[in-house]
């Protein structure tokens, strides 16, 4: 009986939860999602968003995915996903649900949509971002979950800024420890959404937050966002330590030399940033699991051990997929130098110069 009256309560208190959201939500419409990028990461994220598109009432059941056509054993790619509702080339084994529907135009992906989630390598973003602007529904709310960042002469230029000023719209940033292909098999795990205005965090995490993807928010979207991108630095002198047979001691010591360095980056080129922004899934969490399971450590380690360049690299083991560390490290040195900081950051500077200048990789141990 006491189990029964328990179970009432839960139920109860969710129905009211449930209503709650809808009237915060409530906009007389359903909010209308969209996904551009189909990627390793982006299907698993439009998993997600599909499912919950047809749990939450406060969704349009249709979510629209944009997806870069290519030909697969002689289908369209777009067609294999809309008839057998499986991204076969980037998330194979993983089941869409059917209200997912990839669309090869841009424009088409995003017409009318409410919410617009990215997830696509940064540098592809600026020339489809017209389209998106002249498609979307008026006040569409943007996510990004793009790790990376650009660069101007002023200094580093975010992600999400580029989304604000490019679409006038506000924008929320999704990171976390998320590996996609775990993220494929229902393993569970956790994410961060760093939003500007909260109604808008809320909404994202209803689409996303779900059983085996449990959403934190915080109100810090440049914490959350830098540590995405810079991660995947510290993930390649991770890297770099594996291809050379060193072992968890050597690793552990570039991982906290690295989120060292993250948080002096952060810090010293943005203020008002949370400093329990590094505590969440998008900081130490994340930056964990990309230096033992991302593509990046997985690339860098191919590296140091000779086998070739991070173009033949990157062709051989990613299927297509792009590699980002390499790109962000680029990105930062550029700002560093400029600033002339480099000194202040001896290993980003050291992943560069291996990476890039020709260095031993063993001296990722002589900072």
């Amino acid at each position: 009986r006491g189990f029964l009256q328990v179970r009432m309560v839960v139920m109860l208190s969710r129905s009211l939860l449930r209503r709650s959201l809808a009237r915060s939500f409530s906009t007389g419409k359903p909010e209308k999602i969209a996904m551009v990028g189909s990627g390793n990461f982006g299907s698993a994220l439009t998993r997600i968003l599909g499912q919950n598109a047809l749990r939450h009432k406060e969704f349009d059941d249709e979510v629209r995915m944009y997806v870069y056509e290519e030909m697969v054993d002689g289908k369209k790619l777009t067609d294999i996903i809309n008839t057998e509702n499986e991204n076969v080339k980037y998330l194979k084994g993983a089941k869409f649900t059917p209200n997912v529907v990839a669309v090869p135009d841009i424009s088409e992906a995003v017409k009318g949509a409410t919410m617009i989630c990215f997830c696509l390598p940064h540098q592809f973003l600026k020339p489809i971002m017209p389209k998106i602007k002249e498609s979307v529904a008026p006040g569409a709310k943007c996510l990004s979950a793009i790790k990376g960042i650009d660069f101007d002469d002023n200094g580093v230029v975010l992600i999400s800024d580029l989304l604000r000023q490019g679409l006038n719209a506000d924008c929320s940033v999704l990171m976390g420890a998320n590996v996609a292909n775990e993220m494929a098999s229902d393993a569970f795990c956790e994410t961060t959404i760093g939003y500007k205005i909260k109604e808008n965090g809320d909404l994202f995490k209803l689409a996303f937050d779900c059983p085996s993807f449990k959403v934190g928010t915080v109100q810090d979207t440049v914490g959350v966002e830098l540590c995405g991108a810079l991660k995947n630095i510290v993930a390649i002198g991770a890297g770099f330590c594996d291809g050379l047979g060193y072992g968890g001691n050597t690793k552990a010591a570039i991982i906290r030399i690295g989120l060292k360095e993250m948080i002096k980056f952060c810090k010293t080129f943005y203020k008002g940033i949370d400093d329990d922004t590094f505590l969440e899934s998008c900081g130490v969490a994340d930056l964990i699991t990309t230096c033992f399971g991302g593509r990046n450590r997985k690339c860098a380690e191919a590296f140091a051990k000779g086998e070739g360049s991070w173009d033949e690299i990157e062709k051989k083991l990613l299927n297509g997929q792009k590699l980002q560390g390499t790109i962000t490290a680029k990105d930062v040195l550029l700002v560093l130098k400029k600033k002339k900081l480099t000194e202040e950051f001896p290993l980003f500077t050291r992943i560069h110069e291996i990476a890039f200048e020709g260095k031993d990789p063993k001296t990722i141990v002589e900072l």
